[in-house]
This record gives structure tokens, C-alpha cells and sequence, in this order.
């Protein structure tokens, strides 16, 4: 059998710290249709009957609704897979498991204990000390796993180049209030990217290259909010989102944000002020800002916010009201935006 996703749940492999408003759409019920492949419809029904055999763990601390949404998601792209393989299958004369066979299980390239001890070596955050013989066998299923998603990804997009694939599914929006926060891009872009993030969390730093890829990607397509969530396990991390308040009290946010994110050990007290000063702001005017702790309530304000709206851990994203959380790839980010910019063109 091909497994088509990776486990989301695995302590192994975290990615992320813990601790635009939408016009309403009618809630869709069993019969609708929220997919078709070529002419054949696929329903709601049949998605929740895949959907709903998924263990809740499986999307740790999400929302009950942002966790049906994906598991009905997920469970759409493997009845589209299905339902592609079939087609061509009938097409060649021959079985969906022959045909899975040849194009998908011969195609996997086996792991060897070199990919294993590479991989263990390139990632010692994500294993968090734990002995090579203690993880062999969870990151052989990883690799495994990627692999064999990635060929059965391929092959599959190829299928939908041949018949077209349309998915209707509703995805559900929190509406995230914006206004006052640090943004950056068109305020009309048709993509509004929410960002709540720690300065001294490891997975928002992952994030952030992938964030600047995005940006530089859709251009003036998209406008991105900064909101904090500084996390109680990162001490310096309140300090820092309030220094960065002060630092845009000067205009000066997106400078000193990357300045920040450029080196994560320099977040002491003195050294946010070196940064401020090096950056050319007022610097009796930013450490009296610092010292009175003038933006303790806006970045508390901006926590509570965050928890009305799902978030849990660091880095939390809304895209268009869209959660997606974690140190995601930039692929991740693309999926979303591209089809938000689909909807925004019906």
C-alpha cells in the first residue's frame, strides 16, 4: 500500500514552539459536491466517511474546525488519487495495483543506513539528543515516508494534467484583527498574511527566510502583519516584541525585525538597545520606551488575541484568515496563497 502523508504527530520532528475578515459561506452538507475529477463529482459524504476514520491526535492543539477542514482535505486528495489511478489504469488495460507498481512502488528509491546517519547528522535539534539506535528505525520510516510521498505526488500531478481535478471544499477563516500592527505591502494585496511569531524562538527563525521568500515571490499580491506571541519559555522574548514597539514608535520595525532574526542570542537588555542605536534611532527616546515597558499591554493584547484565534506555539500563520502553523516550507505557504488567488479571480 502507498502511504501518501506524512505523520503530522511525531515528537521527533517538531516544528514549532509551543507553550482579513471573509464573507461567511453556507455550511456544506453531505450531499454537496466538494470535488470532481473530470466529470465525476465527489461528495462530502464520501470525504467524511475517509476523514473522520483519523485520529484526533494527529492534528495536536488545532481547532476543531481547522482539524476537519484538513483531515477532509486530506481525505479528498486520496480519493482524487484513487479515482486518477483507476482512470488511467482502465486507460492501459491493466489493474490500479499494477499500475501503482510500476509507477510509484518501483520508483522509490530504498534507504540505506548512509541516508539514515545523514540525515541524523544534518538535523541533531530534531532528534533532541537521542542515541542513533534510538532513532534509526523513526527516521528510516521518515525518509521512507518522503520518498515515497514525493513519487506518489509526482505521478499523480501528472494524472491531473490529463484529467482535471476541482475541489470545492470550504476551508474555515478566523477572523484576525490587524489593525495598529507592524505590515508590510499593499493594503489592498488580495493575499493578507497574519503573523504571529517570538523573537527568540528557534522554528520562528526556521520561518523566517521562508516568510522573506514569500514576500519576494507574490510581490504586491500580498501584504504581511506582524503580531507577537512572545512564549513564556523564551524570557527574552517580551522584551524583545516590546523593544520592537518601541523601534516602530521611529518607523523603524521591519529594520530592527531583521535585525533581531539575524542573531537570536543577542536579545539581552543592553544588547536590544546596541541594536536600536546601531540602526540610527533616537536612543534616549527608544531606551525610555524600553525602561517604562511603554507597549506591555499592546504585546499582551496581541497574546490574547492570538489564543482567541487558535494559536498555541510559534510561528502561527493566517493566510486570509487560512491557520497554517509551524515551520512550514515554502510549499506549504504556496498551496494557500495559490489558491486563494484562484478564489479571487471567480
Amino acid at each position: 500500500m502507498i502511504v501518501r502523508r506524512l505523520a503530522l504527530a511525531v515528537p521527533l520532528f517538531l516544528v514549532a514552539c509551543s507553550s482579513s475578515a471573509q464573507q461567511a459561506s453556507r455550511a456544506q452538507i453531505g450531499t454537496d459536491v466538494v470535488a470532481t475529477v473530470g466529470g465525476t463529482p465527489i461528495t462530502l459524504s464520501e470525504v467524511d466517511d475517509k476523514a473522520l476514520q483519523q485520529p484526533a491526535g494527529t492534528f495536536g492543539n488545532m481547532k476543531l474546525s481547522m482539524a476537519l477542514y484538513e483531515a477532509r482535505r486530506a481525505a479528498i486528495e486520496d480519493i482524487v488519487g484513487d479515482k486518477l489511478l483507476a482512470v488511467e489504469a482502465k486507460a492501459r488495460g491493466i489493474t490500479t495495483a499494477a499500475l501503482t507498481d510500476q509507477e510509484i512502488g518501483a520508483k522509490i528509491a530504498a534507504v540505506t543506513d548512509a541516508d539514515v546517519l545523514e540525515w541524523y547528522k544534518a538535523n541533531p535539534g530534531r532528534v533532541q539528543g537521542a542515541p542513533i539506535d534510538q532513532v534509526r528505525a523513526p527516521i528510516r520510516s521518515l525518509l521512507t515516508q518522503e520518498r515515497t510521498q514525493t513519487v506518489y505526488q509526482t505521478y499523480v500531478d501528472q494524472l491531473k494534467a490529463k484529467t482535471p481535478v476541482r475541489v470545492m471544499l470550504e476551508p474555515p477563516r478566523e477572523k484576525v484583527a490587524v489593525a495598529g500592527s507592524p505590515a508590510r505591502g499593499p493594503a489592498g494585496a488580495p493575499i493578507e498574511l497574519v503573523e504571529f511569531s517570538d523573537f527568540q524562538c528557534p522554528f520562528c527563525l526556521r520561518a523566517y527566510p521562508t516568510v522573506n521568500q514569500v514576500m519576494s515571490t507574490y510581490g504586491d499580491k500580498i501584504r504581511l502583519v506582524y503580531r507577537h506571541y512572545p512564549l513564556p519559555s523564551h524570557p527574552n522574548a517580551r522584551p524583545a516584541a516590546e523593544a520592537s514597539q518601541c523601534a516602530a514608535e521611529q518607523g523603524q520595525f521591519w529594520q530592527y525585525y531583521e535585525r533581531l532574526f539575524a542573531d537570536q542570542t543577542k536579545l539581552s537588555d543592553a544588547e536590544l538597545k546596541q541594536s536600536a542605536a546601531a540602526l540610527g534611532m533616537d536612543a534616549t527616546r527608544f531606551n525610555a520606551c524600553v525602561d517604562s515597558h511603554k507597549y506591555k499591554d499592546r504585546v499582551e493584547k496581541d497574546i490574547l488575541e492570538g489564543n482567541e484565534a487558535g494559536v498555541s506555539g510559534t510561528p502561527a500563520f493566517f493566510i486570509n484568515g487560512r491557520m497554517l502553523t509551524g515551520a512550514q516550507p515554502f510549499d506549504a505557504f504556496k498551496h494557500i496563497i495559490d489558491e486563494e488567488l484562484e478564489l479571487k479571480k471567480k
